[in-house]
């Protein structure tokens, strides 16, 4: 796989060009249903692979490796000091001020939106707005948590600014929380953090930032300085930044977490422990019970220097070249329908997620297709995203319900959802072609007619293919 780099020094030298060969899995070969192939991931969206420089860093880490806090042992301290070092270096990375915000440690963005919903205190009266666009992770918390209300999408697929200015209209001081993403995984729309961050800010209320999309792939600026535009609250997760050794990352103003007892109890959130009392210890190990991952928050921090060492300019360009690639050549297929902005010209302002369907053909066959005869990963469905992809889709409240009724008998077969293309910093032009020219057999019908559906899962399989994944790896 190239040369070992795990020093910072030598991370600091590695540049876009270098990302395809470093990638851990670059060269992997699968089966198909036509023999070996080498398999193109396109479905970063979801969830990311890893460098070999990152993988070689924590080698050198793991021989350090020792639980953190208290632990008077050499590698204990050093443990702990990378640990505290990594926790620096994410805040650098989003620009949060340490005096005024804290970054807690979560298993993932969604185990950070849930301990946030706990831990904010709505009244009866109070209004939680998020919008049609979110992931599920950020919307289901918050119906637990309080009154939510929605704020609709245009008929490009954006937040609609009009409709959240009748919103805050409507609710005015009601309003305590505004809960937004700052990119859709569906269609790869940037929200305009600013105005909604600025809008919010009048009226009292605070945001939240679902950053699990837009942080591996735009900067992200708290403001703490800022006295309309700051963020009151970030979320994102490592896995989804070529991290995938866990870890999700709250960044939240300190108020928020210094009063009440912590969510989860256990070790090291307590100064000193009676059995009548127990007294909580400082942000942040309040919040980060028990032994955390210490291995995937150094990995997140070694990430971040592969990042600042590629440099944003590169990551967007590149990123932004592989959208307008794409995009051109899918607009010349016919048959092929484009969910979104479909204009190449366009695509620095988005993200390189692209939601597809091939006509006449269901979305989960088309996946299969790709992966058994192509050896290519995509995603297909509604991305944990049911509600925007279905307004996408313009599935109607008839419909809506019978696919309900259906689901709800474990027949998944009419599931409504798109096919996902979403591109990383490594991903190349040669497999889009291989892409398009895949795209282009399915449309043109050539493919194999024997895949059976599994309704439960709404799945599709070919009647005479097998594979014994044993084959490639033992547990």
């Amino acid at each position: 796989m190239g040369t070992t780099i795990t020093t910072h020094e030598e991370i600091k030298n590695i540049s876009i060009n270098d990302l395809p060969d470093l990638l851990i899995g670059a060269d992997t070969i699968v089966p198909t249903m036509h023999g070996q192939e080498k398999y193109i991931n396109f479905d970063n969206a979801a969830s990311t692979p890893t460098f070999q420089p990152i993988a070689d860093a924590l080698v050198s880490f793991l021989k350090w490796y020792s639980n953190v806090h208290r632990g008077t042992g050499f590698k204990s301290q050093l443990a702990s000091w990378a640990f505290e070092k990594s926790r620096d270096m994410v805040a650098d990375f989003v620009n949060a001020d340490l005096n005024k915000h804290v970054v807690i440690f979560t298993k993932n963005a969604t185990d950070a939106i849930n301990k946030l919903s706990r831990q904010i205190n709505f009244s009866d009266d109070d209004i939680i707005l998020t919008s049609l666009m979110e992931h599920h992770s950020n919307e289901l918390p918050w119906r637990r948590a309080g009154r939510v209300e929605h704020v609709q999408i245009d008929e490009d697929g954006c937040i609609s600014k009009d409709d959240f200015m009748a919103k805050i209209k409507e609710y005015g001081s009601r309003i305590k929380l505004v809960a937004i993403t700052g990119a859709s995984n569906v269609s790869g729309y940037i929200t305009d953090i600013d105005f909604f961050a600025r809008e919010t800010h009048k009226i009292g209320a605070k945001i939240m930032l679902d950053g699990a999309q837009l942080v591996p792939h735009r900067p992200v600026d708290m403001k703490p300085n800022d006295p309309e535009c700051y963020l009151d609250y970030l979320v994102f997760s490592a896995h989804k930044m070529y991290a995938p050794f866990g870890v999700g990352i709250l960044v939240s103003d300190n108020k928020t977490f210094e009063e009440g007892d912590p969510q989860e109890v256990g070790g090291g959130v307590v100064d000193i422990v009676t059995l009548e009392e127990a007294y909580w210890t400082d942000l942040p190990e309040k919040e980060e019970a028990g032994t955390p991952d210490i291995v995937g928050v150094v990995a997140l921090a070694k990430v971040i220097e592969l990042f600042k060492s590629v440099g944003w300019k590169d990551i967007i360009d590149h990123e932004s070249e592989l959208t307008a690639y794409a995009l051109n050549k899918f607009n010349d297929i016919k048959g092929l329908t484009i969910y979104g902005d479909t204009d190449p010209a366009n695509a620095s302002n988005r993200l390189g997620v692209i939601s597809i369907n091939v006509d006449n053909v269901p979305h989960a066959l088309v996946a299969s297709i790709l992966s058994y005869e192509g050896g290519i990963g995509v995603r297909s469905g509604c991305f944990c995203a049911h509600i925007y992809v279905r307004t996408l889709l313009k599935v109607d409240i008839e419909n809506c319900k019978t696919l309900k009724e259906e689901i709800l008998a474990r027949d998944r077969s009419n599931l409504p959802g798109t096919i996902r293309i979403s591109f990383g910093i490594y991903n190349t032009k040669k497999e889009i072609d291989r892409l398009v020219e895949m795209l282009q057999k399915i449309i043109n019908g050539d493919y194999y007619k024997g895949y059976i559906l599994n309704k439960e899962k709404g799945e599709y399989v070919p009647d005479n293919f097998e594979l014994n994944f044993e084959d490639y790896y033992k547990i």
